[in-house]
């Protein structure tokens, strides 16, 4: 459950030292727009609301500025990073290289089983869909891109993509919101597991490369429509 005043949830809900656990919370923050672009970061607020001292808050936001994700400027404070198309395009890029690949060799040796998962997967989206729920979404639409990373049988795939992908999540998630995206990811997604279901590479790649590829497009158009937002 998040804290009302600022949309941070309590150290509780994450892993690791304090440290680790106070940087979690204000990357998810960041990451679902709770804390939106160009909003200042209180030390004082984020220390009262997670219930730690500085040097945590410290710490977590050093990170945070190493990943870009927020803006440490002298004499004025720290604020959440703009969104920056730089950035996305970049993510964008080597996303499509790592997920190209993968779905082509996950189509050409894919089990019965995996494919009973890849459609579980989709069937829920569609519910969650049909249920207008965008948080709940948008976790299921990453895990299944991340199921089929993982599939390839390569374990370091999901945490590159996951890096990667940093910048364009948050741009990403100004769009569910839109009427009618979470149905249209849904029926990129069939093509893309119906594809692999088939064992057909070329179509699994080519149904992929149009999803990824009508995202980017998508965001190129929402940056000229809100300025504000970006850098």
């Amino acid at each position: 459950m998040r804290d009302r005043g600022n949309g941070l949830r309590p150290l509780a809900a994450f892993s690791g030292t304090l440290a680790q656990r106070t940087y979690a919370a204000l990357k998810e923050a960041i990451l679902d727009l709770t804390l939106k672009p160009g909003e200042i970061i209180r030390k004082g607020e984020v220390c009262s609301a997670l219930g730690v001292s500085r040097s945590p808050v410290s710490e977590a936001l050093a990170r945070l500025a190493a990943e870009a994700l927020v803006d440490v400027v002298p004499q004025a404070g720290t604020f959440v990073a703009r969104l920056s198309m730089e950035e996305v395009r970049e993510g964008a890029f080597l996303r499509e290289a790592l997920e190209l690949h993968a779905v082509e060799a996950v189509a050409s040796a894919v089990t019965d089983e995996q494919v009973t998962l890849l459609r579980r997967s989709l069937a829920v989206q569609e519910a969650l869909a049909g249920a207008e729920d965008m948080g709940a979404f948008y976790d299921e639409d990453a895990r299944m891109h991340e199921m089929i990373l993982g599939m390839t049988g390569h374990r370091r795939l999901p945490g590159l993509s996951r890096t990667a992908w940093v910048h364009v999540d948050r741009a990403r998630r100004l769009m569910l919101p839109t009427p009618g995206r979470m149905a249209e990811t849904v029926e990129e997604h069939r093509a893309i597991i119906e594809a692999i279901a088939a064992r057909d590479p070329a179509a699994a790649r080519e149904a992929t490369r149009r999803h990824l590829g009508q995202l980017l497009k998508r965001l190129e158009a929402l940056a000229m429509e809100r300025p504000d937002l970006f850098s």
